[in-house]
């Protein structure tokens, strides 16, 4: 499975990105404000649900939640700034997606070290919750998938969100079935492989555009 949408143009699509369209821009915000308010009260839910339940994969889709609400706070800071800002942007979002997976690696190794059982109820109950939260923030990010590094990062945010769900719902009923934790920590490491595969993506086209940027502001020549 693509880890954006679509394929790659080359350099026509950074060119493009370099003159963003102020109507986009526009209703980026406001659904920017929407999704960040869903995923605030995710994370306080989540996390409480997931501490309590003692679920590792509740536990990192939280703290994800709580990841995204500050990446959708610092896209809206950057929304009216150039195109050097807002790629900024995307390469600080992008390194945080690969902390944030390598914390559910180390997260992943505790709970082998000291095991115990979270609750399949729950873990479902919650993951459905969380499920409908993130499907109906990549519905409305939807249409700015293809826009600038800091655009896509987003919209890739919110969608491997809504995979990590549904994983956790799968692994509840795993866990309900197993009597075992081990479905809950082979959903957790899945999704600490998503958010390493999605940061070095993310970091990969912002790489890019910042250093076309430095081209068109360096005054480079064709040769």
């Amino acid at each position: 499975m693509a880890v954006l949408p679509g394929h790659d143009h080359g350099d026509s699509r950074v060119d493009s990105c370099c003159a963003p369209d102020p109507a986009q821009f526009a209703g980026f915000r406001r659904v920017l404000w929407v999704v960040l308010a869903i995923n605030l009260a995710m994370f306080v839910i989540e996390a409480g649900a997931g501490i309590g339940a003692q679920s590792v994969s509740l536990q990192a889709d939280a703290l994800d939640f709580l990841g995204d609400s500050a990446n959708y706070a610092i896209s809206l800071f950057v929304l009216g700034m150039g195109a050097r800002w807002r790629t900024g942007a995307a390469l600080i979002k992008g390194a945080a997606m690969g902390v944030f997976g390598l914390w559910v690696i180390g997260a992943t190794l505790w709970s082998l070290i000291y095991e115990g059982r979270p609750s399949a109820v729950v873990m479902g109950s919650v993951g459905v919750l969380a499920l409908a939260a993130n499907v109906v923030s990549a519905y409305l990010l939807y249409r700015f998938r293809e826009g600038d590094a800091n655009m896509r990062s987003v919209w890739l945010c919110s969608r491997n969100d809504a995979i990590g769900n549904l994983a956790v719902v799968a692994a509840a009923s795993g866990v309900f079935a197993t009597g075992s934790n081990w479905p809950d920590l082979g959903v957790a490491a899945i999704m600490a492989g998503l958010a390493l595969f999605a940061s070095a993506r993310v970091l990969t086209i912002a790489a890019r555009e910042w250093r076309h940027q430095g081209e068109v502001h360096g005054g480079a020549r064709p040769g």
